[in-house]
């Protein structure tokens, strides 16, 4: 996976996962199914509270925004060789830029 410091103090907080990953057109209804492959594998694991995945309407981009129970539970995610597996063919159609966010305000 990409290199993403979490610099969170307490463990104990959400973190909001923000992924903006890249393909070609051609690749986006592919890369929607893998991903939401991987998200069936995700929710399975302790820390993990909700995902959402938003087609670009670009054609080139999909975006994942995900929240974790806490950093320390993302991270062990991130270890976990069934994810690893599942990363592989996406890695192999798109490109990714992950972010570690705090939650913020929402504003209806």
């Amino acid at each position: 996976m990409n290199d993403v410091r979490a610099t969170q103090d307490s463990d104990d907080v959400p973190v909001v996962l923000i992924n903006v990953l890249k393909c070609q057109p051609e690749k986006q209804e592919a890369l929607l199914e893998l991903l939401t492959g991987l998200m069936g594998i995700q929710r399975d694991l302790p820390g993990f509270v909700s995902a959402t995945l938003h087609r670009g309407l670009n054609g080139r981009t999909v975006a994942n925004h995900a929240v974790w129970r806490s950093v320390e539970d993302w991270r062990a995610m991130t270890r976990n060789p069934d994810v690893s597996a599942a990363m592989n063919p996406i890695m192999a159609i798109a490109t990714f830029e992950p972010n570690l966010y705090e939650p913020g305000e929402l504003i209806d």
